[in-house]
């Protein structure tokens, strides 16, 4: 029968005969239109037909193929595409399974224009939204053969880009077909990431390649249109732009794994442009996803070469500045501990020589120029995380990463090395320049809560120590701190200013809590000052350093206290310098005089005392003449011409005390403090730089609190001690042990033998003895709250309130519980 059917063409089915006319007898004439359309409404007015109709179309296309009728496939796959633009209807499943078995075969052809004939069949149904949820349908050929696609190595170059671009326009169809439909095969599976996204990059970075040849006038108008790198980087963006919070990871891993299998991190270039794609292309709240699997991957590869090490680093550098403030995440010192454990991994690594701590003849040698860099790279990468917290959270970081210092002479548990010292030393330096990072750009408006003692103390602890870089460090930080102005800059050469104004620096008036933070820490910042100009490998950086602090401490944290003593911290200074037992090089003197000619002159001018002013002014005058040596110009210059000693610094060389005690003292300034020469105090900190003994600091800590104390008239001279008083004090010890041990036995006693009511009467007095000594205390301390119609006038200025305080007040038995 159904050959008889075949035979006649009159009793074919309808759709079959429909189907057939819209092929022409010449394929070069394209598809019948006028009979596309009555296909059309025939599907259209019986979809139940739909699917026979593909079938049939599929049965057509497969034999036009086989026979290499490419005209006729076309016209096939043509009249397809316009079915399913205009066919919506639920029977449409069976029509589309039938669409993709023909885009398929296209595709599984050697052919290059039938792969590409399918691939944009594919996109055109890709972009249509279907009415009808689908359950079975899959696309895991289709993921794998336009993945192939991507990789395309086609003889003719012209066909390997048409083809590579095609499976680039297939990958993007998937996504968008499969990337919002629940009931579909979840596209970010690893199992499909691990085949889209490696496919993706080959296409980014190929393109890269042939981008950096200079291309022919004629190429370049061609690639007006649009390049593989350009649909490929779109795509890219596309497929992140559509990644929820749980698809992050799936979605970056096989980026990682791309990099690693073709070592490109070591060039940096294109693993910072991929993760800049990622970073702008992924919705803000989930960048520190892939911040944290950055982090992972770094460590990961702590044993790695330090160029892949560093390659990870400057991309989580880049990364970080995209993200701004959402780049750290939740867990904010995690991030740092990462970084921080990275930076001591590579500071031992190139102290051993090894990565394994062995010298083995298999083990890899360790190049020190690129543990260097790395550890810069580092440095660099924390301070541009720092920069994208806020002040609170950045305030913690500095605490953090200030107790991962090491501190000498506290880790005595540890086993030494010979490289130990070094170790330490190369660790604190890395750390500090971390610190130098985080504390860039620090605006507080309250220093009290931001530099708590916990992160200070340890910090100027730091400033004692015989390494030079270490100190210098120190200053540096505490410049970042201080400075909320911007004055910085302007104090960054040491000079002879005759009119500040020209330096136009900002100063605002210094607030209660700045009061509050000088009062509590000024006397550190001075004795570190004062010392740190002591230190005999101090060089020029050094001197300008701790001029740019003074002056900042001047501008930023003054009050009239806190000026009194920075200008008798500057006399102390030049009493440094004038002294011989300290065995201070000439250089350093002469630094140390001039430092403090450059500091007086600043600070006279902001006082604004005119005759404060005209005595520096005076003294400067007569350096210029007799002793150039002890001013800045002269000292802080390439080749200083310094004289062999220094013997013959006085008179009208020096500034003098009490002629500024006397001017000052003019002005409303506190005489009798400035007359004190200033003596620094020493603490425990002193057990870093190893120079002070112990009698030495309590000699000096002693003399200071005498000099220093309001009451020291009404002192009376202290108690000689020797070994008699010693000796009487520990017999008198024993026999009040003895009296308090019979004292004990004589209450037990009592309360043992004693009759009931005596001992009650003894208790009820000293109950009555105790209330009384309480009412006692209540009128002397406890004031009656203020009444709410005000308080009347007593006199002088004194107030008397109408209220009765609490504990007197009679309230009702139900108020009282």
């Amino acid at each position: 029968m159904y050959g008889v059917c075949g035979c006649c063409g009159a009793l074919r089915p309808r759709y079959k005969r429909l189907v057939d006319n819209i092929f022409p007898e010449d394929p070069e004439d394209g598809l019948v239109k006028a009979n596309m359309e009555k296909l059309t409404f025939y599907a259209l007015s019986a979809p139940e037909k739909l699917d026979r109709i593909g079938a049939y179309l599929s049965e057509r296309l497969s034999r036009d193929v086989a026979r290499h009728r490419y005209g006729y496939v076309c016209i096939a796959m043509e009249a397809l595409d316009q079915l399913l633009m205009a066919c919506h209807c639920q029977s449409i499943n069976l029509f589309v399974e039938s669409f993709l078995k023909m885009v398929r075969k296209l595709l599984e052809s050697d052919k290059a224009d039938l792969q590409i004939l399918g691939t944009n069949s594919f996109v055109k149904f890709a972009n249509i939204e279907e009415d009808t949820p689908s359950y079975h349908r899959s696309y895991d050929f289709f993921v794998s053969r336009f993945s192939e696609m991507c990789h395309s190595n086609n003889e003719d170059p012209d066909n390997r880009t048409k083809i590579r671009m095609a499976g680039i326009r297939g990958l993007q169809g998937v996504v968008r077909k499969t990337v919002n439909d629940e009931l579909q095969a979840n596209i970010w599976d690893p199992q499909h990431m691990d085949k889209i996204v490696p496919s993706l990059l080959f296409n980014l970075q190929s393109g890269e390649r042939t981008e950096s040849r200079s291309p022919s006038p004629l190429q370049a108008s061609e690639k007006e249109k649009e390049s593989p790198v350009e649909l490929t980087e779109r795509c890219f963006r596309e497929l992140l732009g559509r990644a929820a919070y749980g698809n992050i990871k799936n979605a970056v891993t096989p980026v990682l794994m791309h990099l690693d299998n073709h070592s490109l991190w070591e060039g940096k270039t294109f693993a910072v442009r991929c993760f800049k794609i990622i970073m702008y292309s992924i919705q803000s709240q989930h960048s520190h996803l892939v911040i944290q699997q950055l982090l992972g991957h770094l460590d990961a590869n702590s044993k790695n070469s330090a160029k892949v090490r560093a390659g990870i680093v400057e991309v989580l550098l880049e990364a970080a500045a995209i993200a701004a403030s959402g780049s750290v995440g939740p867990t904010v010192l995690e991030v740092f501990n990462t970084l921080l454990r990275q930076l001591r991994l590579s500071v031992d690594y190139e102290l051993t020589g090894s990565y394994d701590g062995s010298t083995n003849i298999g083990t890899k040698i360790i190049k020190a120029h690129e543990e260097r860099q790395l550890q810069e790279a580092v440095i660099r990468t924390i301070g541009s995380f720092a920069n994208t917290l806020p002040t609170y959270q950045r305030s913690e970081v500095m605490l953090f990463i200030m107790g991962k210092i090491p501190v000498p002479g506290l880790n005595l548990t540890l086993p030494s090395t010979e490289s130990e010292p070094e170790s330490t030393r190369m660790i604190q330096v890395m750390l500090l320049k971390s610190l130098v990072q985080v504390t860039a750009g620090f605006q507080t408006t309250n220093m009290l809560t931001a530099l708590p003692s916990s992160f200070l103390e340890p910090l100027l602890s730091f400033s004692l120590t015989d390494d030079p870089e270490v100190r210098l460090l120190v200053l540096q930080i505490l410049l970042s701190l201080i400075d909320r102005h911007d004055n910085r800059p302007k104090f960054s050469k040491i000079s002879i200013i005759s009119d500040i104004s020209v330096l136009k620096l900002k100063v605002d008036k210094c607030s209660r809590q700045d009061n509050l933070f000088m009062k509590k820490h000024g006397q550190h910042l001075y004795r570190h000052i004062y010392l740190g100009c002591k230190e005999e490998s101090s060089g020029q950086q050094h001197y300008e350093t701790l001029y740019t602090l003074l002056g900042l401490l001047s501008v930023e944290l003054a009050n009239e206290e806190v000026v009194v003593d920075l200008i008798r911290l500057a006399l102390a200074l030049q009493d440094l310098a004038l002294s011989t037992d300290e065995g201070l090089p000439v250089y350093n003197r002469c630094a140390v005089h001039a430092l403090a000619a450059a500091y007086l002159n600043l600070i006279c001018q902001l006082t604004t005392v005119p005759a404060f002013c005209q005595h520096i002014h005076e003294v400067i005058e007569v350096r210029q003449k007799e002793g150039a040596y002890l001013l800045p110009e002269d000292v802080f210059i390439e080749n200083p011409k310094l004289p062999s000693s220094l013997e013959k610094v006085e008179g009208g060389v020096l500034f003098l005390q009490s002629k500024i005690t006397e001017v000052l003292g003019g002005s409303g300034y506190n005489t009798e403090r400035l007359a004190t020469p200033y003596i620094p105090q020493f603490t425990d900190e002193d057990r870093l730089s190893k120079r002070k003994s112990i009698g030495e600091t309590i000699s000096l800590q002693v003399e200071v609190e005498s000099r220093n104390s309001p009451e020291k008239e009404e002192r009376t001279p202290a108690e000689e001690i020797t070994f008699e008083i010693l000796k009487n004090a520990i017999v008198d010890s024993v026999g009040m042990e003895e009296q308090e041990r019979e004292r004990r036995r004589q209450v037990v006693e009592k309360f043992q033998k004693a009759p009931f009511e005596e001992i009650a009467a003894h208790c009820g007095a000293r109950a009555t003895m105790l209330q009384s000594k309480l009412n006692q205390i209540f009128e002397i301390t406890i004031r009656p709250p203020p009444s709410p119609s005000g308080t009347i006038s007593s006199g002088y200025g004194q107030s008397q309130s109408r209220s009765v305080p609490i504990y007197e007040m009679k309230f009702p038995d139900l108020c009282v519980y």
